[in-house]
């Protein structure tokens, strides 16, 4: 069987080039070390923008603002992105690199933590990308669920946990066993929500696609 890395590798030497601005945030954020979306799920929200056209996009983690430009980049003319953010650091990278994307105009910024500003914020999203502290993607799900229109998308990323999801509790280090199985319930409970259809695509570090139904299943 083929590593997952020569596949990833041939997979990204096939994809077409980014806007020149674009590609030297990507660069200078995997330069530095600073964690952005993999390839792998760069191309999918590629497709799931093309089919859904969402025009109003939550994220949650903004980090150096990779993301949030790349989703403006490809969701529809006049669409809007909201992203949530609570390093001031990061925050200060993330504006610059929505300016010199060209994209500050479509991308508002929220500073502060995610877990307070949620519950303020009005609906309903097209779609919510989940990018955030991995151990709150549980506490964080309730008001995206509020949030996210019918037929909305919910995306998940990193579930896997660099692959500790897969082991068991007691193969884990101990610091690390409570998001391990914050992260378990996570994907239980999206997996068998009532209002979600959810699958666990073994792309990047895991991603989780769930689609809001219209009405919930009895």
């Amino acid at each position: 069987m083929m590593r997952d890395e020569r596949i990833s590798s041939f997979i990204e030497s096939l994809n077409e080039d980014e806007r020149p601005e674009l590609s030297a945030v990507e660069r200078e954020a995997r330069e530095n070390h600073i964690p952005i979306i993999r390839p792998e799920i760069k191309n999918l929200l590629k497709v799931l923008l093309a089919m859904k056209k969402p025009e109003t996009i939550l994220e949650i983690g903004t980090a150096v603002g990779f993301s949030a430009a790349f989703l403006a980049e490809y969701q529809p003319k006049g669409g809007t992105v909201t992203t949530i953010e609570k390093s001031e650091p990061r925050i200060a990278e993330a504006q610059k690199n929505f300016a010199r994307t060209g994209v500050d105009g479509r991308v508002t910024l929220l500073s502060g933590d995610a877990a307070e500003i949620l519950p303020t914020l009005d609906g309903p999203y097209d779609m919510i990308f989940m990018d955030a502290a991995k151990g709150q993607y549980l506490n964080f799900l309730p008001d995206a669920l509020r949030l996210l229109g019918e037929e909305g998308i919910l995306l998940s990323d990193n579930v896997f946990q660099d692959g500790d999801v897969l082991e068991s509790r007691y193969g884990i280090i101990r610091r690390n066993r409570t998001i391990h199985s914050r992260m378990r319930d996570y994907l239980y409970t999206l997996t068998h929500h009532s209002q979600l259809v959810t699958s666990v695509i073994p792309i990047g570090d895991g991603l989780a696609l769930s689609i809001k139904r219209t009405k919930e299943k009895d």
